[in-house]
């Protein structure tokens, strides 16, 4: 799979400044994010909430580039649904029952 290349502008407010970080590295907790992962959030009256997050099951994230043209879950399976009907029924069978 071809690594995506992100720029500045893709995605980036401007008021985040992330130059002054030494080490700092997009995407360092990627796969454990889509593993699961746990916010702890402490509010003002000194309690701590955790609220626990997983993807669903058949969750699918895009990447920046894919979702410009993918407003919602509708119009990417919609997408998929006429690539599927392209691709011959052969290779759609053998796939199918792997």
């Amino acid at each position: 799979m071809k690594r995506a290349v992100y720029k500045e502008e893709d995605d980036m407010r401007s008021e985040y400044d992330f130059s002054s970080m030494k080490g700092a590295v997009r995407g360092k907790y990627y796969k454990a994010y889509r593993a699961g992962h746990k916010a702890v959030i402490h509010k003002e009256d000194g309690t701590v909430s955790v609220q626990y997050f997983k993807l669903e099951e058949g969750a699918v994230m895009l990447e920046p580039d894919v979702r410009k043209y993918f407003s919602n879950s509708e119009s990417v399976n919609k997408a998929l649904r006429s690539l599927i009907a392209i691709i011959p029924l052969k290779k759609r069978t053998s796939a199918h029952t792997k």
